[in-house]
């Protein structure tokens, strides 16, 4: 609606200067014009068929106006809009259908003055009904003259367009909101191209991603994206004209940002296209999936090295498997003359000879040794070894395992001692690998205990586990190095100088051991000095 300038209030007449009130309809609309007789309206109102035309007209307010403004007819239209009866409204100033602020802007005698001295006046804004509620209306006020040219009213027609201003409404609110959430999405890059590839709009994710600002890129052409090589092949028409032919385009590759850094792109390209089907431009949606092509690389790479160590470790464990049965062998025949010359069957021997003999047999057996650790180590690693899990008695097992290392600890002059274990200490668990786990931690103590120690076993039972321990009265180990011991071929105090023998696998496949049978080993201090490890297996309810 135009700007309407102050002017002075309208006139709000009601009646003829004579008094009278005019009149509508039949006989009294030809008695209200018969001063205008001769003029356009008089000339209207002769055909009975107009009069009809106009009474009958449901969705348009038309009526007349004196040249004050004052209402001479009235249609059904003008009633079903309005909310006046033809005797409430005849006779009233048309002013009374304006906002209080159009009144005091003087509004309704201002269209009066253009339409008279333009011929018609065209406008949209608010109107009142009857009832005070506002409906938006298009009003068009046309000037009506007599032959001489005189001014003798207006005619009124009026429209309700309040259905289609609240539709424009909605989708003006509607593309507001729409530009909003394109403007504010900051990891999508999304913009407009005219239908030569320029730049046409601009989105915060579009100046995040790519580096411009909206002033440096709109008009430009979007090839600025690309890299020298792809410009030269001509891949960004490419893109556009595959748009334009298939409604879409997609792809993932390298652009440029701004500061000429490389990016991985998934670019999505779509034509825009009017009613009439013409091309009007491009929608361009951008996503920097830099981050996630590294990982994917990365993914990759990591593949490549898990089946590289898992061959790595298959072709390990096929050699330790081999060099096992090849080193066994001869080892085994080592043994076995060994024992025959022993027992005299190849002739009388002297006591030095059977001391050298003995000798052979300890090496042969700590070379076995080392080789079973190895191949044990071995299938750990590869997840090769297998449980039998069963209910474990610990004091009969304690019993087995501390008779196998008494010579051992009698021969360095280092006491054995077995405190009580009650027969109900049941665990779950593997029992040759149990006894394994106790052979080796006895071994340990014997060869770290000097003469004159002592070594105790013992074992208990908690609601849920069972624990068994082996303490020495040996130098112990540090703190920082209790859990250093578990590595493997880690052997605290091992030199070249030292007598301790052995590969530094022993705890790691213990360890290893009691895990894979949901248990632990731990190592701390003893009480009175020494070293203490403890064997915790889940307890048997059975």
């Amino acid at each position: 609606m135009t700007d309407t300038p102050s002017r002075r209030s309208p006139e709000h007449a009601t009646r003829d200067p004579d008094g009278s009130k005019p009149s509508i309809g039949g006989a009294r609309d030809a008695a209200a014009f018969t001063h205008a007789r001769g003029s356009g309206i008089a000339a209207l109102e002769s055909s009975g068929l107009y009069q009809l035309l106009v009474e009958s007209v449901q969705e348009y307010a038309i009526f007349a106006l004196d040249t004050k403004g004052r209402i001479l007819t009235w249609n059904a239209g003008a009633e079903r809009i309005k909310g006046y009866t033809a005797s409430e409204i005849i006779g009233q100033h048309f002013s009374v259908f304006y906002l209080p602020e159009d009144l005091a802007a003087d509004l309704p005698a201002w269209e009066l003055e253009v339409a008279a001295r333009e011929g018609r006046f065209l406008g949209e804004g608010w109107r009142l009904r009857k009832d005070g509620r506002r409906f938006w209306a298009s009003v068009v006020i046309t000037a009506l003259r007599a032959p001489q040219g005189e001014l003798v009213g207006f005619a009124k027609v009026t429209r309700d367009l309040s259905e289609r201003r609240v539709a424009e409404e909605a989708l003006r609110e509607s593309e507001e909101r729409f530009r909003l959430l394109v403007q504010s999405v900051s990891d999508y890059a999304i913009f407009m191209l005219d239908p030569d590839g320029r730049v046409a709009s601009w989105n915060i994710g579009a100046e995040r991603i790519k580096g411009y600002a909206a002033s440096d890129i709109i008009g430009r052409h979007f090839s600025v994206f690309y890299p020298p090589e792809q410009i030269a092949a001509g891949f960004p028409q490419y893109e556009l004209e595959t748009a334009a032919r298939d409604g879409r385009f997609e792809d993932e590759g390298w652009r440029l940002r701004k500061d000429g850094t490389r990016f991985w792109a998934n670019v999505v390209i779509t034509a825009l296209r009017d009613t009439h089907g013409r091309l009007i431009g491009f929608a361009k949606v951008t996503r920097d999936l830099t981050q996630r092509r590294e990982e994917q690389e990365e993914a990759i790479a990591a593949a490549r090295r898990a089946a590289a160590a898992e061959a790595a470790n298959k072709a390990k464990s096929t050699f330790l498997a081999t060099m096992s049965h090849e080193l066994r062998t001869p080892l085994n025949a080592i043994g076995g003359y060994a024992d025959l010359l022993d027992m005299g069957l190849r002739g009388p021997i002297t006591e030095a000879q059977h001391e050298d003999l003995a000798r052979i047999r300890r090496s042969q057996q700590h070379l076995l040794g080392i080789i079973t650790d190895i191949l044990d180590f071995s299938r750990m690693e590869a997840g090769q070894l297998a449980y039998e899990i069963a209910p474990v008695g610990l004091a009969t097992l304690v019993d087995s395992v501390v008779a196998m290392v008494e010579p051992q600890a009698a021969a360095k002059g280092v006491v054995l001692e077995r405190s009580r274990c009650d027969t109900d200490v049941v665990a779950r668990a593997d029992r040759a690998k149990v006894q394994q786990i106790l052979l080796n931690l006895l071994s340990n103590a014997v060869k770290f205990t000097p003469r004159g120690g002592r070594i105790t076993v013992a074992c208990a039972a908690e609601p849920e586990r069972v624990l068994a321990t082996v303490s020495d009265t040996g130098p112990g180990v540090p703190p920082e190095k209790r859990e250093e011991i578990f590595e493997p071929f880690v052997q605290l105090g091992r030199s070249l100088t030292t007598g301790h023998e052995g590969t530094g696998l022993g705890l790691a496949i213990s360890r290893d051991l009691a895990r894979g049978m949901k248990g632990e080993l731990s190592c701390d201090a003893a009480p009175g000095g020494g070293a203490r490890f403890t064997l915790s297996l889940p307890r048997d309810r059975g």
